[in-house]
Order: structure tokens, then C-alpha cells, then sequence
């Protein structure tokens, strides 16, 4: 590194340097029984000595992060914490040993972290959607330029201001780095931060992250003009050299790799994953760019960077890197990064210059607000909260790892001094530290979100309206049992279906969330990946032309938030019904063939969310067809009724299905024994009105629905599950009411066999590996609660 090297002054002037090598490098030890009496000798060889200090960082960054995390602390602050605490650690004279007075101890930890960081920078590329900034609105656009430029104006004024009569060039050239290091605006810092306060998929971390692209790509393109009209009034053709090296590199990595890249892709099976082989040559070819523009002069992170934006991102290719190295590559590499960068700051002296002090805070409090006014008032203008605006003037104000590495290039090129680079580090530790505690303050959208003020469920939708029904896909195999449901609700003139189809795909190997609107099933090829699941619903809809009308999205976010999208896409639509796939999937002879705990997790999510009713769909095969059947067939549909909110919303489903001449519908009211309280009086009084106009329809009627009415009776659980292990094949669909958390006398000693307790009890067995049959289930679910207070 830096350090290694002669002063500056004896570059140009004749000198003798003395080095003792050992040849070979002392790299791997036989262990400590190489040497019994003095075990230490171990650490005489460099990778012993660097997994010593290794294991030394990530413990002290586990044992401070733990303690913070409880306060809204970020990973990357406690990082810098860790650091801090490390300095006055290292002064114990047998620690102070191990990491600085051995030789190139200090070096080799740099190497290899600086290795790690070049890393951490290709996969930020493979993540970043490069289009993303070229695909802004006005409003993105308008403020990634503007957060760039008012805090280089005002710092520029700063300097001014302070200017001193003769002041050197090095201070003005520190001062200039200082300005743009604040009016630095990174992708990677911002989508890290939305990430860790679990709004990425938000409104305002969707603008964050574009406005962000919009100013990376700015700084980057201001700083290539400032560094070439710098060298070009010393020497034009190294400038002119260097550019054209640079486009050089740029088209070889675009024209050349990328569609190799893409070679690969067609390569892969669909779902396979991407070959061992073709992983390797990447990163190969990632490490050899960033060795490629450190022999050009520039930065070895450019060149990692730049390949990384030329991989596709997203699945195969982008996610298979993202996958096998993030994890390594940010849980090891860069919290020692972080923390050995911290351990370089020297605030005694730093704190001992006053003048120096007073400068740095002043400058630093003002270009933050700088970038913090004109952002909150550009959001604010456009019609966003003042208290989401100021939320989002924070967060393109938030600093991080990307600001950190600057200032230690800087350093390690002796371009400012260790006064201003404790000054500009301790500056990002307390922006990395208050921003995220106060956007968590001020941006609590799990507080307001999917707060609805009426009551959006079947039972109460009037009669003769339109249904509304978020329809959610996440494999194609959801497809034809998702649509032989939505038929099943018998659409009419007098009653149409609108139908919003949501496809739910993982965001892998990108930072940005992607939201797709189709308006049409020839929609532009950029989607045409996703229109296996989206184009079925259209012939849909064509074949019930003024019946049912499709609307098409799909939704690329993480896992972890993709409950978020369901839910604010029905409180937008205003949906009175969601229908989610079965975490489960069956094979053709009725046997389990693959199960996701993930899709299980957000099922969950959406039923403890959800601004409307919910029904999941547990398809075991009898609804794999894509078209209604025959005119002289008929589809039966079994309905279990026990009682309550939820299997009242499950009537009113079944009853709006038996409206089709096709469909057979058979109520099964499952009674308790006289004399046993099962549920409360109200209750019982709606049960009852619920079920009076079933049990006059009992048969054919002339309004030709075919509806049948049963009663059974039951006094313990094993009674209930004899009856439903019984019926079960009689049916093509049982619907069912989820009543999670009732209790009944006829569930008595079920629910400590539970598997899935999120479904309730009776709909666990339904769904069970035990249950020998092929009914599909359909769980519903009535609006859980309403918002009465409006804020």
C-alpha cells in the first residue's frame, strides 16, 4: 500500500533502499506443534497472521453490532464503531504486537481488504440496473441533478469564505475533494440503507433509488471531466491516451462481454443453474478489469465496477454471483474493511487543531443541508408529505462505504492529510448513525399502510356490482388453477369480474425493485420472460369479453417485502378479494412434489395485512384445466361450515358460485351436540341468517342454483376428522373458513397436530400429506380489521 513507499520529494532524486526478502514466502504454517516451545511462531507466516486478525475484527463488529442493532443502529455504522473501540484495544502492548509491529502487518490486512471492497464494487454493478437511470421521470431526474450540484455550490462558497491570503494549493485541493465527497450521491449506499430499513419496495425508496442512479452516474461523468481538464493543461496527449483507452475499454466490455454473457444465459437451462466453469471466468474477468485500469491509472474499483454493470442482472447469470459471493464477500471482506479504514483516524491530533475543527463543522453542516433542503423540497413539490419529503431529503443525504473508500484512496495517495481525513470520517460515522433513526421516525409505513376506512369483503360488497379480485402467480403451474377459479365466481353483465393478475417474482442479482404494468398481452418485449404467466389471463378474458376485464402487473422485490406490494396493489384497486397460491405443490398421483417456506411466510404476511378478504388456494390437480367444462358437465363444489366471521365470508363466496348452472354446491353444517356452548350468541344469530336462504334452496330451484343443504353433528375432534376424511373425495373444490385462533368443541385435541396453524385447524387437515385425496381447498379469510382513524 501507500505506506510502503518512499516519500514523495526522492521520486526524481538518486537514493538506496534496502530490502530483506525471505525466499520462499513464509505463507502457510504446519501448525503450532511446529514449534511446541514457542507456539506464537505461527503467526511468522502471513495467512495465519491474517486469519488471526481477521477473526479478531469480526468478532469485536459481532459483540457491537449485537448491542446497537437494539437501538436502530445500521451494520455499517457499528462497523465504524468497532473501529473506533479497536484503536484504544490495539494500545495493549501484546495486541499492538500482533497488528503493527510485525512487518507489512498493516499491508497485508490493507491487501486483502481493499481485494474485498474491489469485490463488494463489481457486485454493486451486477446489481445496478443500468437502464434505471436512463428510464427516470422529471422528477428523479430533477433531483439526482440537483443533489449533486447545490452542495458543490455552496461548498464551493465555503471555500471562498474561509480562503486565506496565500493559502497553499494542497488545502484548496483537500477542500475541493471534501465538496465532492458531500455532494456524492451512491446507488449502492442508498439501496443498502432502503434495504436495511426495509423499504426498498416502497413509493419513496423506488424515487430514492432512481434519483440515486440518476446521481451516481452524474458524479461519475463530473469527476471524469474535472480529472481530464486537470491533466490536460499539463499534458493533452496523456489526456487524449487515457480517454480513448477508456472508450476502448467501455465498448470491449458492452460489445464484446455482454453479449457473451448473454451466450451463457441461452446456454442455461430455463430454472438450471448457470455452470461452475462460466462462474469462474467471470470473476476472473472481473479481478483482471480492475488490474487493467490500475495499470491505466485509474482506480481498480472503476474497473470492477464498469464489469460489473456489463453482467445482465437478475437470474441466472447476475443472481448466481450474487448468491455465491455477497454473502462472503459483505460478511467478511467488508466489515474489516470498514473497521480497519475507521482504525486510521487520529482524533487527538485532529481534535487538538481548533481552527481545523471549527472549518470541518461548519462545512460539513452546510452542505449536508445543502442536499437535504432542495431534495425535501423537490419531493414536496410533487405533491409527497412533508414528513415523506424530509424523510427523503435524509436518505440522498445518507453516506456510506462508497464516501469511506474515496477518502482512503485519497489518503493512501497522500492528496489530503490525516487532519481532514479524520475530520470527513467522522463526519460519515455521524450521518451513517442519526439519518436511519430519524427516517425510521418520520417514514413508518407499516403505521398507515393498508389502512382501509371501509369495509372492503364479500359479504358486504352490494349486489350487482363489479367484483374486484387480486390475483396472485408465482410459477406457471398456478396459472390454469388460479383461472378456473376466477370462472368459478360466475361473472355476469349485471356483475363483472375486474380481474388484477400479479405476478410475485424474486428480486435476485439486482438492487431495484421492477413493477411491470401490461396493457395488453402483446406488451413490449422487455417483459416477454414473465409472459408465460401473464398471457393465459388475457384469453381470459377474451373468451368472456364484457364479463371479465384483466389488468396485468408483475413485481420484482425481495422475498422478504413482497406482502408490501400485495397489499398496497389491493388498497389501490380496492379489491374485495385476494387469492394466494398454496405454499405446497402436488404432483399428478396426488403426492407431495415440492413445498416453499418462503411463499408460506408471505402468505402469512398477507393475512395478518391484507386491507380486504383473502382466500388461499390449495390446488392438489382437479383444477388444472384452463377452460370451463362442458355444458354437460358439472363441477362440485363443497362447502364446511362451523360458524363465524370468516366461514360466513366462505358462504357468500359459495353461494355467488353457485349462481353458475354448471356448479353443484353442497353446505355442510357441521353442529356441535345439544347443550355445548361452541361459539358466542351474536355469532349464532348471524350463523343462523347466513343460513336461512341456503336451507330454502335446498335442491333445485327456479333461480337454478343447485344447492344442498347437510347437517352433521360432532362432539370431539376425532368425530370432525372422520367426517371430513370422508367427504372429502366427493368434492372437485372445498371451501372452508380459515378461523384462526377460535376455539370450538369440535376441534377439541386438533390443534396440537397442526402443521400449518396459520390455516386454522379444519383447513390444516385439508392440506395435510395425510389426507388421501385430490380436493382442491380454497381457505378464505374476511377482512380482518378497519381503519376508524384517519390521520
Amino acid at each position: 500500500m501507500a505506506e510502503s513507499l518512499p516519500p514523495p520529494y526522492l521520486l526524481y532524486e538518486n537514493a538506496t533502499y534496502e530490502f530483506c526478502l525471505v525466499l520462499p514466502p513464509k505463507v502457510n504454517s504446519a501448525g503450532i506443534w511446529e514449534n511446541v516451545t514457542n507456539p506464537s511462531m505461527i503467526f511468522s507466516y502471513s495467512m495465519p497472521y491474517l486469519e488471526m486478525q481477521f477473526v479478531m475484527v469480526f468478532l469485536v463488529n459481532c459483540l457491537v453490532y449485537t448491542i446497537l442493532r437494539s437501538i436502530g443502529i445500521t451494520l455499517f455504522a457499528s462497523q465504524m464503531f468497532a473501529g473506533f473501540l479497536m484503536v484504544p484495544i490495539l494500545r495493549q502492548e501484546q495486541i499492538e504486537r500482533l497488528f503493527q509491529i510485525q512487518a507489512l502487518s498493516r499491508q497485508i490486512m490493507d491487501t486483502a481488504s481493499l481485494f474485498g471492497f474491489t469485490l463488494f464494487m463489481f457486485l454493486t454493478g451486477v446489481k445496478m440496473d443500468l437502464m434505471s437511470a436512463f428510464r427516470t421521470t422529471k422528477r428523479s431526474l430533477g433531483i439526482g441533478i440537483v443533489s449533486l450540484l447545490s452542495p458543490i455550490l455552496v461548498g464551493a462558497a465555503i471555500q471562498v469564505t474561509f480562503e486565506q491570503p496565500n493559502e497553499p494549493q494542497e488545502v484548496k485541493t483537500e477542500r475541493l475533494i471534501g465538496t465532492l465527497i458531500e455532494a456524492l450521491t451512491s446507488f449502492s449506499v442508498i439501496a443498502c440503507l432502503l434495504a436495511e430499513l426495509k423499504i426498498l419496495n416502497t413509493e419513496l425508496g423506488r424515487l430514492a433509488l432512481s434519483s440515486a442512479a440518476v446521481g451516481d452516474f452524474s458524479t461519475l461523468f463530473l469527476v471524469r471531466i474535472i480529472t481530464f481538464s486537470q491533466d490536460f493543461a499539463s499534458s493533452p496527449l496523456l489526456v487524449l491516451v487515457r480517454g480513448v483507452t477508456m472508450c476502448c475499454f467501455i465498448a470491449l466490455l458492452f460489445f464484446v462481454f455482454r453479449p457473451l454473457m448473454y451466450w451463457v444465459i441461452k446456454r442455461t437451462p430455463k430454472g438450471g443453474q448457470v455452470a461452475e466453469v462460466y462462474i469462474t471466468a467471470t470473476m476472473m474477468a472481473a479481478v483482471g478489469c480492475a488490474i487493467f485500469t490500475h495499470w491505466t491509472d485509474h482506480s481498480p474499483l472503476i474497473g470492477a465496477f464498469l464489469f460489473g454493470l456489463a453482467v445482465p442482472d437478475g437470474p441466472p447469470l447476475g443472481s448466481a454471483l450474487i448468491d455465491k459471493f455477497e454473502c462472503f464477500t459483505n460478511g467478511l471482506f467488508l466489515s474489516v474493511y470498514v473497521t480497519t479504514s475507521t482504525m486510521r483516524v487520529k482524533l487527538g491530533m485532529w481534535w487538538s487543531d481548533s481552527s481545523h475543527v471549527k472549518f470541518s463543522i461548519i462545512f460539513a453542516i452546510t452542505t449536508f443541508f445543502a442536499k437535504l433542503i432542495p431534495c425535501c423540497i423537490g419531493s414536496f413539490l410533487n405533491f409527497m408529505p412533508f414528513r415523506d419529503a424530509l424523510a427523503f431529503g435524509l436518505i440522498m443525504s445518507s453516506q456510506g462505504i462508497v464516501q469511506m473508500s474515496h477518502m482512503c484512496t485519497f489518503k493512501d495517495n497522500k492528496t489530503i492529510s490525516q487532519n481532514v481525513f479524520t475530520a470527513m470520517i467522522f463526519c460519515i460515522l455521524a450521518n451513517a448513525t442519526i439519518i436511519p433513526l430519524l427516517v425510521r421516525f418520520l417514514y413508518d409505513p407499516n403505521s398507515r399502510k393498508y389502512a382501509s376506512y371501509e369495509q372492503r369483503n364479500l359479504m358486504h360488497l352490494k349486489p350487482n356490482v363489479e367484483l374486484r379480485v387480486l390475483a396472485c402467480v408465482h410459477t406457471p403451474d398456478n396459472v390454469p388453477a388460479m383461472i378456473y377459479l376466477l370462472d368459478l365466481t360466475c361473472p355476469t353483465k349485471e356483475s363483472p369480474s375486474a380481474v388484477y393478475v400479479l405476478h410475485l417474482t424474486e428480486l435476485r442479482g439486482r438492487n431495484s425493485p421492477v413493477f411491470i404494468a401490461y396493457h395488453n398481452k402483446k406488451n413490449s418485449t422487455t417483459a416477454s420472460s414473465f409472459l408465460e404467466n401473464i398471457i393465459p389471463f388475457y384469453e381470459y378474458e377474451e373468451n368472456n369479453w364484457d364479463l371479465v376485464t384483466v389488468n396485468a402487473f408483475t413485481t420484482i422485490t425481495p422475498l422478504k417485502l413482497m406482502h408490501d406490494d400485495i397489499c398496497t396493489m389491493a388498497l389501490d384497486k380496492q379489491t374485495s378479494f385476494i387469492i394466494l397460491p398454496f405454499h405446497r405443490k402436488w404432483l399428478i398421483d396426488g403426492s407431495l412434489e415440492e413445498e416453499n417456506n418462503m411463499v408460506r411466510n408471505l402468505n402469512c404476511n398477507v393475512l395478518d395485512q391484507a386491507p380486504c378478504s383473502v382466500g388461499i388456494l390449495i390446488d392438489r390437480g382437479r383444477m388444472q384445466k384452463s377452460i370451463k367444462p362442458s355444458s354437460s358437465s358439472s363441477f362440485s363444489i363443497g362447502m364446511l361450515f362451523l360458524g363465524g366471521k370468516d366461514d360466513r365470508e366462505a358462504l357468500t363466496l359459495a353461494k355467488r358460485m353457485a349462481r353458475d348452472p354448471q356448479v353443484k354446491l353442497t353446505v355442510i353444517h357441521l353442529k356441535a351436540y345439544q347443550g355445548y356452548e361452541d361459539i358466542v350468541y351474536w355469532d349464532t344469530i348471524l350463523d343462523t341468517e347466513m343460513l336461512k336462504d341456503v336451507k330454502q334452496n335446498n335442491g333445485v330451484l327456479g333461480n337454478r342454483c343447485d344447492i344442498m343443504y347437510v347437517e352433521e353433528v360432532s362432539n370431539c375432534g376425532e368425530q370432525t376428522v372422520k367426517l371430513i376424511r370422508s367427504i372429502a373425495n366427493h368434492y372437485d373444490l372445498m371451501i372452508v373458513g380459515r378461523r384462526y385462533g377460535m376455539e370450538s368443541i369440535l376441534l377439541i385435541g386438533l390443534s396440537e397436530w397442526s402443521e400449518f396453524r396459520d390455516l386454522g385447524v379444519v383447513r390444516d387437515l385439508f392440506a395435510s400429506t395425510d389426507l388421501d385425496s385430490r380436493v382442491s381447498v380454497l381457505v378464505v379469510q374476511q377482512q380482518q380489521c378497519i381503519n376508524a382513524n384517519r390521520h
